[in-house]
């Protein structure tokens, strides 16, 4: 009979479920080194980014340096890890903020995975290795301003003229837009929906950024317009046939969220759980209160059930692949906690927490973005009620 380990007396949020025994050392090790990344390199910058609503351009070759740029991808430059490990990359850099996880997130499941999986061997050896390092920056252009979760009825058309393409439309809401050299974008066209690797320097091609957000400001939010863009045939990625191949990019992307929503709540609570210890109210510390501890109770419990629902889907999909409404389950469940969670973690900061200086409502400000793109809550309960019942609601 084996002994329990010895009892500390404090633990953090997840080691009270000993998350980390049900990693292996591969996992462990690059959590703790982007983790360290984090810290030293974008934790010191991001409340001046976020106030100022940028995201240095450099770090996009850091990222690449690090090794998370298409990760989860083989070959090209990747570095070919499992689904758990992406995952737990991503909670890391939402720990940090939302832009930082939602730059990776794009380039390598958004950008970098449409031409993985959809392009020709011309296009995955002209951009794949340029991406994987950071050197070049991929958007991924589906979302268009009044066709969000119906992306079916977009605008945007490319027609055939000769021997080429010519595109026309706008997208909306378009991570990375404005630094990108490269963006795949989906388009109507006589034989459905196609995609289209377009170098953002083609004539026609322009991108507005979009001012005044008061979420996710540490991270390009832009408008793309194409004015009769002009591309060769070798344009279109030659594997993506309807609108089924831009949706399983953005699963691919959602995956990612599942993990990295938890991130933000995990770093939430970890600074409340810093401020309650150290502020006196009453003569006492303020993590000594009942109502104090039945809160950062129930928010631990949580985030302990997200990432545990985490960690399972991506088993899941690193043994045989995740379904759809599996993913809608992990990030409607796990984006709404962590929701819960950053708001709940400003309350117990008082004045304190509406400032820069900590980053609980920094976060929850974020996590309202999060929430709606990649599929609204709206959009995920009704892919479970679907799967559940056998009618699609939302048609």
């Amino acid at each position: 009979m084996t002994s329990a380990a010895p009892a500390k007396d404090i633990y953090a949020p997840l080691e009270l479920l000993d998350v980390d025994r049900l990693l292996d050392e591969d996992e462990r090790d690059i959590a703790a080194t982007v983790r360290r990344f984090v810290e030293n390199r974008l934790r010191p910058g991001v409340a001046d980014w976020f106030e100022s609503a940028t995201l240095p351009r450099e770090l996009a070759k850091e990222f690449g340096d690090l090794g998370v740029l298409g990760m989860h991808l083989d070959g090209y430059g990747c570095a070919g890890t499992n689904a758990v490990s992406y995952g737990l990359a991503c909670m890391e850099l939402e720990a940090g903020d939302s832009g930082f996880r939602s730059f990776v997130s794009v380039q390598g499941s958004l950008s970098m995975f449409s031409i993985y999986r959809y392009g020709s061997e011309e296009q995955k050896t002209a951009w794949l290795p340029l991406l994987a390092s950071g050197e070049a920056i991929g958007c991924f252009g589906l979302t268009e301003a009044d066709f969000g979760s119906n992306p079916a009825g977009m605008r945007t058309r490319a027609r055939r003229v000769g021997g080429d393409w010519m595109l026309n439309g706008t997208k909306m809401w378009i991570t990375n837009g404005n630094l990108a050299d490269v963006a795949t974008v989906w388009a109507q066209t006589d034989e459905g929906i196609r995609g289209f690797v377009v170098p953002t320097d083609t004539a026609g091609f322009s991108a507005n950024v979009i001012h005044k957000k008061l979420s996710l400001r540490a991270s390009v939010t832009s408008e793309l317009v194409l004015d009769n863009v002009r591309l060769p045939a070798s344009a279109q990625l030659p594997h993506a046939r309807g609108l089924g191949a831009p949706l399983s990019c953005l699963n691919e992307a959602r995956f990612g969220i599942v993990f990295g929503s938890l991130g933000a709540a995990r770093d939430s609570l970890e600074t409340a759980i810093a401020y309650t210890r150290q502020r006196d109210v009453f003569d006492r510390p303020l993590s000594s209160f009942q109502l104090t501890q039945e809160k950062l109770a129930n928010m631990t419990v949580e985030l302990g059930k997200g990432v545990l629902l985490a960690l399972h889907l991506g088993r899941i999909k690193d043994a045989e692949g995740v379904r759809p409404e599996q993913i809608s389950f992990g990030k409607l469940n796990n984006v709404r906690e962590a929701l819960a969670i950053a708001r709940e973690c400003r309350t117990l900061l008082g004045g304190s927490g509406i400032t820069l200086e900590y980053s609980p409502l920094r976060h929850a400000n974020n996590l309202e973005s999060v929430l709606t793109y990649e599929g609204t809550s709206e959009m995920h309960l009704l892919s479970i009620g679907r799967a559940l019942t056998g009618h699609a609601a939302f048609r």
